[in-house]
């Protein structure tokens, strides 16, 4: 007679593509005999506003590396389409399924399905257990004396990492599952009805082996001098572990205690600070995750609600200018155009394009945000909102509405040399790395095909101090 608490477990994957040190999957291992390892595809067609074709081949290739690794170890990942709650319930009573295992979700329609099956499964007598798994900390572990959230990072980066970490385990050895369980084939775009853009390169791959390989480039280079890297958008000068981190295919307590590892044993002052900069980022990532569990208005209204009122432009032909990357403004062209061709922009990039979209173009940072999560490979919801309203300065410790970056000196304290523009904007292969430090001062454009700033910046900047002192007051 078995042991174990449960004869068969579902595990429900979504954000945790892996099974390297995966909590909620090594809980199943342990209370079952059986575990059907299962995910849902989503069904929309063809266009959809928070995701396009770069994540979701991404996406495929994670499972497709998942099924694979589960394979190796005697099992198999169970696909289905449709509603994850109406195919969670249909695969219980098929399989005579006792328990659920899932790692929790931090965004709105997440937890919104986590509480329906919840309900579903405490009416029905079957055990639903739910883990802290893509976070070191949950949002109600990182609290202020008096029991409310921190809205500010400093003050919650500093009470994070006081808190114990949890040490990562590692990979599983063994699963089983029962082998009457059907499965629709892994996915692919076409499932999706959609094509990757014509110019979308593809060079980032998906799936945990990828991931690993990121994580230990990152690792023995870049964590090691992160500090001094880190605002430089031309090469690989960030750790690029943002999509591997979105789509769970490496554990957040494995790299962490890697960094820490690397923090505490190196006796180079310079190593140690570049380590501990690369946590901050870390705890960065996590204070947005708790603002969307603890403020979920940020989803489509600002943090500071003080600015409800603003004006923004509805101006269609400066937004599309801005999306194709032909503003007239080479930085910001680079960073664009290198998200449309690499489903990744460096941070600062990130910055300048999200500040010039909202203070000198004085469009809303709900369009721009849509933008990046149709084109991120790790658009993640929480991370993406707070850094759109970090730059609109609507948000959660944002910079302050008169902090107003310009383009033209980003450039000359970033990207002086001219490498990185050059290599995103062709039409500027053959400029003097110098025109692209200031406006141009005759009138002409730096380069034959390339278009004139379709704004002044000194001139949106006042307008932009005007429109936020007036909601201010």
């Amino acid at each position: 007679m078995s042991s174990s608490l449960h004869h068969r477990t579902i595990h429900w994957f979504r954000k945790d593509l892996r099974i390297t040190d995966n909590t909620g999957l090594r809980h199943a291992s342990e209370i079952s005999d059986d575990v059907i390892p299962f995910y849902s595809l989503s069904t929309w067609k063809n266009h959809h506003n928070w995701t396009g074709a770069p994540r979701q081949q991404f996406l495929c290739e994670c499972l497709e590396s998942l099924d694979a690794n589960l394979r190796s170890i005697g099992s198999q990942l169970i696909i289905r389409h449709g509603s994850a709650f109406e195919e969670i319930t249909k695969l219980i009573e098929q399989s005579d399924a006792t328990a659920i295992t899932f790692n929790r979700d931090g965004d709105p329609f997440g937890r919104a399905e986590e509480q329906q099956l919840e309900e579903f499964c405490r009416d029905r007598g079957i055990a639903c257990l739910g883990f802290i798994d893509a976070v070191m900390h949950s949002a109600d572990e990182v609290l202020k004396s008096d029991g409310t959230p921190y809205r500010v990072y400093t003050p919650y980066s500093k009470a994070w990492k006081k808190l114990d970490k949890a040490k990562a385990r590692g990979r599983l050895r063994a699963l089983t599952m029962p082998q009457d369980i059907e499965s629709e084939e892994l996915p692919t775009l076409d499932h999706w009805e959609i094509s990757l853009p014509e110019e979308y390169q593809h060079t980032t791959l998906g799936g945990e082996k990828e991931a690993r390989k990121r994580m230990k480039r990152a690792l023995d280079g870049i964590v090691q001098d992160y500090k001094n890297t880190r605002n430089t958008p031309h090469g690989i000068t960030t750790s690029r572990l943002g999509q591997d981190l979105r789509h769970g295919t490496i554990s957040i307590r494995e790299l962490y205690g890697k960094v820490e590892h690397i923090l505490n044993s190196t006796t180079s002052s310079s190593v140690r600070e570049s380590a501990g900069t690369f946590i901050n980022e870390l705890a960065w990532r996590e204070f947005y995750m708790q603002i969307l569990v603890h403020y979920p208005h940020v989803y489509d209204q600002p943090f500071n609600e003080k600015y409800k009122g603003l004006w923004w432009s509805e101006a269609e032909v400066a937004f599309e200018r801005w999306c194709q990357g032909k503003t007239g403004f080479p930085i910001v062209d680079a960073g664009i155009r290198e998200l449309r061709a690499t489903g990744f922009m460096h941070n600062r990039l990130r910055m300048i394009v999200a500040m010039f979209l909202t203070k000198d173009l004085h469009i809303h940072w709900r369009r721009g945000e849509a933008f990046f999560m149709q084109w991120l490979l790790d658009g993640e919801i929480a991370s993406n909102n707070g850094g759109w309203q970090w730059s609109a300065g609507t948000g959660a410790d944002a910079a302050p509405y008169f902090r107003i970056q310009n383009p033209w000196s980003q450039t000359k304290r970033y990207a002086a040399d001219g490498e990185y523009i050059k290599q995103w904007v062709p039409e500027l292969a053959n400029c003097d790395s110098k025109l692209f430090l200031d406006p141009p001062k005759d009138g002409s454009p730096i380069a034959d095909d390339y278009p004139l700033p379709m704004v002044d910046h000194s001139e949106e900047r006042e307008r932009t101090l005007a429109i936020f002192k007036q909601n201010a007051e």
